[in-house]
């Protein structure tokens, strides 16, 4: 874990966290047509048993041991595997019906979790574990995609103010948004990779709570980004 690190921000990221937890919860609950209970809760605590795994393996030091390795560890063993599970869905028939009945409106109230991850990212750039690159005083605008998301779901979906074009181009520009973030990070963070920040690494996604950003909040924004897209084009 992070030393020296102010308590409010490792509760903050705890507490966006369960925001995204919640939000899973509530695509499922706005189904357009309703899991079986059974099916719902095993989703449920599929993520928890997931994020359990991943805080004992940071808190294990799996992620920060052997920074050097090929390919890092948190890819391998944090973040290829959730790519994997949403690669799953978007192939499988179930996991296609399952998308078909999520609402536009909730994937898109699911962005609303990116705004605390700034301001959590924001802090720990102030207390040294990450650089200034990856917050919106560097090249990191993604707090914008969260910032839009309510007036997006509120003005655009539920009042139809917006057509499928511009949807699809706002999903466009906030998954671009995202990737941008994503790469700065990868190549920041302490790896054979590593690109930027060397005098101020993006070490914090190696340490607990903050590898829950890239091993499923990071993941379940792509989903959202994703679904939509899929809803918007073929529906």
């Amino acid at each position: 874990m992070l030393e020296n690190l102010p308590v409010y921000l490792t509760i903050i990221f705890v507490l966006t966290t369960l925001l995204a937890v919640a939000m899973v919860a509530l695509l499922i609950k706005t189904l357009s047509k309703p899991l079986a209970g059974r099916y719902a809760l095993t989703i449920i605590i599929t993520i928890i048993f997931w994020l359990i795994v991943q805080a004992v393996f940071s808190v294990r030091e799996i992620y920060t041991d052997s920074p050097d390795s090929i390919p890092p560890k948190i890819l391998l063993l944090g973040v290829t595997p959730a790519l994997i599970a949403i690669l799953l869905i978007f192939q499988s028939r179930k996991g296609k019906l399952f998308i078909d009945r999520l609402s536009m409106q909730m994937l898109t109230y699911v962005h609303l979790v990116r705004i605390p991850v700034e301001l959590v990212l924001y802090g720990l750039f102030i207390n040294g574990a990450i650089p200034e690159l990856m917050t919106f005083k560097g090249r990191n605008l993604d707090i914008l995609a969260g910032i839009s998301a309510p007036i997006v779901g509120f003005f655009g979906i539920s009042q139809s103010k917006m057509g499928r074009t511009s949807l699809l181009a706002w999903n466009f520009i906030c998954l671009g948004l995202l990737l941008n973030i994503v790469i700065n990070a990868i190549l920041s963070a302490p790896s054979p990779f590593q690109q930027f920040g060397f005098d101020q690494p993006n070490v914090a996604i190696l340490n607990f709570p903050f590898n829950w950003l890239p091993s499923f909040i990071v993941p379940l924004v792509l989903f959202a980004h994703l679904a939509a897209i899929r809803k918007l084009i073929y529906h």
